[in-house]
């Protein structure tokens, strides 16, 4: 718990001191983001805001995260350093930022409001994807467990559910693709809700604070633990070192979030909202609650369905809109509700999805017991 609240504490302050100092430097190599024509009018006063704010939130994490256990290190040098769910995660996160970074860079080199190109964009995204897929099933600990395994979860792995049913080598493939298409919909989830001052850093702070609390249960209530009851112990790889990842994510995010508020002094971009997503998925993998990322991550389901029922409608009636516009969030804009309005209701939203969702983790659990 120690190294939670120093990890926390490390990371809210470098984004909240460093966010600013991001914000001179991109003020002076006039890096601003460029608007859509086609979106809300009240947005176009937001153009030339620096983006690639993302990049600060990243930087806070990888430092706290070394640097916790560094200090853990130096406490107690028994202590157990960065571990391989961890450095996944990480790789999950840093890559799918670099691809948001590629995007939002040319962008601004460019001058306008569509980056990198969108074959590509997938392209990159899927051979990071598909890397960590592949390293997740490696590395097992003493106990022989996996930061993932082939089998679907939704609070545990559901035994029945195993994509390996038609061998090992079927099963991996299988696997891939199912991992792929989970960070696919988290990163596209959390891209699509990064469209106002602030909406999805404070949506992801709320997803990585239930996250901190899965990994604390999960810690305590692991198979062969001491303080295990019943049947209901977890097998997850390091639940504590995910929980100390998840609490480092929503302090980072708090403290950008400080200056993302509406009026945001910058924005994620790109960089921060794929590496967010890239967090949360590799979140659902490797606490083998896949399915439950639909309920936790609600309002990014919503607001993804949103487009795909928008795209949909159009094409099948000729043209016509099902929403006023899409995203979801910029239909209520344009039903005349003020962004702030809209954030906060949204915000109020993702609170209930997350508390459904960690309401059927602890029932599950109950049940068990």
């Amino acid at each position: 718990m120690i190294a939670l609240l120093v990890g926390a504490g490390v990371a809210l302050l470098v984004s909240l001191i460093g966010t600013p100092l991001f914000i001179r430097f991109l003020v002076a190599k006039s890096y601003g983001q460029f608007i859509r024509d086609d979106g809300p009018t009240s947005h176009h006063t937001k153009r030339g805001t620096p983006t690639m704010g993302g990049a600060v939130v990243v930087l806070a994490v990888l430092i706290s995260y070394g640097l916790t256990h560094l200090i853990m290190w130096m406490m107690n040098p028994r202590s157990p350093g960065p571990s391989a769910s961890g450095l996944l995660l990480l790789f999950l996160m840093v890559g799918m930022g670099f691809v948001g970074f590629l995007d939002d860079f040319i962008k601004i080199s460019n001058k306008r409001s569509l980056g990198l190109n969108a074959k590509w964009k997938l392209i990159l995204q899927a051979a990071v994807g598909i890397v960590f897929a592949v390293l997740v099933l490696q590395f097992p600990d003493a106990d022989d467990v996996t930061p993932a395994s082939t089998q679907i979860s939704l609070v545990r792995d559901i035994q029945w559910l195993d994509l390996a049913f038609g061998g090992t080598v079927l099963g991996a493939i299988l696997f891939v693709v199912w991992s792929n298409l989970i960070i696919t919909a988290a990163t596209n989830g959390v891209n699509l809700t990064d469209g106002l001052d602030g909406l999805a850093a404070g949506a992801s702070i709320m997803v990585f604070g239930a996250y901190t609390l899965i990994g604390i249960w999960q810690n305590n209530q692991a198979c062969g633990s001491p303080r295990e009851a019943g049947s209901g112990c977890y097998t997850v790889r390091d639940p504590l070192d995910l929980a100390l990842l998840a609490a480092i994510l929503s302090a980072a995010l708090v403290g950008f979030l400080w200056w993302n508020t509406s009026p945001a002094k910058i924005f994620m971009g790109d960089t921060g909202s794929l590496a967010i997503g890239g967090a949360v998925a590799a979140f659902a993998i490797l606490s083998r609650t896949e399915l439950l990322l639909g309920i936790i991550g609600g309002l990014f389901v919503l607001i993804t369905l949103s487009v795909i029922i928008q795209v949909g409608y159009f094409k099948m009636t000729g043209g016509k809109r099902f929403f006023k516009m899409a995203p979801l969030q910029h239909h209520f804009e344009l039903k005349g509700w003020a962004e702030i309005t809209v954030v906060v209701r949204f915000w109020i939203l993702c609170g209930l999805f997350v508390a459904a969702g960690l309401g059927i983790f602890y029932a599950e659990w109950v049940v068990l017991l």
